[in-house]
């Protein structure tokens, strides 16, 4: 009886890790190892009218900075738009003294990020605009950001992706560690997915739509995390997301406990409540033959990778030999990844001295749960991540020069 009910506990265990662990172990391998693809010359000799998109709620701190940027590209988007939503700040006449065309959307029926997104596409399409390209209001980018975006929809690209890192990761310990986490999300996962021929993503900063995209595949996702909504809308449509290594956008990531648990919630809460709704229709979908949308269905099956770190401990401790090996492949596949994160990151040496943060950053991730429970119940208000108090932004490196 003992061994029957070990081995249901360690089989649960199992099914919980297993598909995040798949996931890491051919992306981190593919990441590292094969060569970036080539994509068919197929586009065309028209000009890209390009639009850039900033939905911005109260911040007034940092759009300037991002509208800037934009401006000092080497190539300027044709227009800038900054969707002022429900702000009660100086954030509309910020933007415009920094140089873009501000649209005012205050409306308490439309809360989520992606009805600004929608009110800017919407707006921009109308204005002959033939690409949109979104980015952060507290986000800045390279200077030869724009013109890479542009050359790919010249050569034929439908949607892309740059690369998003973080401003700020020398902040703080937490920075540190949140900003390889993100190499690890936003560089190692969608760079091993490209490699694949795979559909890399989209992170809801720094991506870019072509008109011709959008009129096929309206924007109407208003969950919390919208841009994760949107592209299994897009995978499902038999689309596939460009990605650019080489176009860099830099984001602020939170400094103190509350606004970093507020975020971080709001994603794990937002991807839960998204799971509950594609994974079912994802499955049908496989099971019918369609086997491009394996791979987003075990993302979407994947749980936190903070919460597969005790899951692996556990199993080692089980009395089982499977279990266990098991739980040694699991850690060394773990491991894998974490390497190839620090690799590819901005800053190696950095990146392995945050490792030093990770136990006090697991106690953090535990500490999420009643809110992650809470974002995931699908409530779309947009609850902007508090600033950090002397926000400021770090210029965008040089594209020519390694990161």
């Amino acid at each position: 009886m003992i061994h029957l009910l070990l081995t249901a506990v360690a089989v649960a265990l199992l099914l919980a890790s297993l598909p995040l662990l798949a996931e890491l172990c051919l992306l981190s391998l593919a990441a590292l190892l094969l060569p970036e693809p080539r994509h068919k010359a197929h586009g065309t000799d028209l000009p890209v009218r390009l639009a850039a998109i900033i939905p911005a709620h109260n911040e007034e701190q940092l759009v300037a900075a991002c509208v800037t940027s934009l401006n000092a590209s080497r190539r300027p988007p044709d227009a800038i738009y900054v969707i002022a939503h429900n702000c009660t700040d100086l954030t509309a006449t910020r933007a415009h003294t920094a140089g873009a065309e501000v649209l005012v959307l205050n409306d308490d029926g439309l809360h989520g990020k992606g009805a600004a997104l929608h009110y800017g596409f919407t707006h921009a399409l109308a204005q002959n605009n033939t690409a949109v390209l979104v980015i952060d209001a507290d986000s800045v980018v390279d200077p030869a950001f724009t013109s890479r975006v542009a050359a790919a929809f010249i050569a034929g690209a439908a949607v892309v992706q740059a690369r998003y890192v973080a401003s700020n990761s020398n902040s703080n310990a937490r920075t540190a560690i949140m900003a390889l986490s993100l190499t690890g999300m936003n560089f190692v996962r969608p760079r091993g997915r490209s490699h694949l021929g795979l559909s890399p993503g989209i992170f809801g900063n720094g991506f870019a739509l072509s008109a011709a995209t959008l009129h096929a595949v309206p924007y109407t996702a208003h969950s919390v995390v919208e841009d994760l909504e949107y592209h299994l809308a897009l995978v499902s449509s038999g689309r596939t997301v460009r990605f650019l290594d080489q176009a860099t956008v830099l984001g602020e990531l939170p400094e103190n406990d509350k606004a970093a648990g507020t975020q971080r919630a709001r994603w794990e809460g937002g991807r839960a409540h998204i799971r509950r709704r594609f994974v079912p229709r994802l499955f049908v979908s496989v099971l019918r033959g369609n086997l491009r949308l394996l791979e987003p269905l075990l993302d979407l099956l994947s749980i936190p990778l903070a919460n597969v770190v005790p899951i692996l401990i556990a199993m080692v401790f089980i009395p089982l030999a499977w279990s266990r090996m098991y739980a040694a492949a699991g850690l060394l596949t773990l491991a894998l990844y974490v390497s190839a994160s620090i690799i590819l990151s901005p800053s190696p040496a950095a990146a392995g001295r945050a490792l030093l943060s990770v136990p006090s950053y697991l106690l953090f991730k535990v500490r999420l749960v009643r809110a992650k429970h809470r974002a995931s119940l699908g409530q779309a208000a947009w609850v902007r991540t508090a600033r950090n108090p002397a926000a400021t932004q770090t210029p965008a490196p040089n594209p020519e020069q390694p990161l």
